[in-house]
């Protein structure tokens, strides 16, 4: 019973590594090329195929050391890379295009003034 609970969480545990990994792999195939030279990051193919790498060897390969250097990869990348991409994308504020919370489509709304 104890051994079953184990399993199960080990199995959990190596499925979140692996959606982890999947998400940093799209992030990192949408970012922009330019991007990465922007932020002053290993370029784009670098990161694509490290954290493809990473979702390969989750999927495939049960090796825990292989899975662990994975792991501190894709966090590498949420944490340093994902950030800085962001910000030279303009990506940093919380509303999407910017601006004030009374602007409107074209521009400020200043009402009818």
């Amino acid at each position: 019973m104890l051994s079953s609970g184990f399993s199960n969480l080990l199995w959990l545990i190596y499925m979140a590594m692996f959606a982890m990994a999947a998400v940093a792999l799209v992030m990192a195939v949408i970012a922009r090329d330019d991007a990465y030279r922007a932020a002053d990051k290993q370029n784009k193919m670098f990161w694509t195929i490290i954290l493809g790498i990473t979702v390969m060897v989750n999927l495939l390969v049960p090796v825990l050391f292989l899975q662990i250097a994975g792991l501190i990869a894709t966090i590498v990348f949420f944490v340093d890379v994902r950030p800085a991409l962001k910000q030279v994308s303009g990506g940093g504020g919380g509303r999407r295009g910017g601006g004030s919370s009374s602007d409107g489509p074209y521009g400020p709304y200043n009402g009818g003034r």
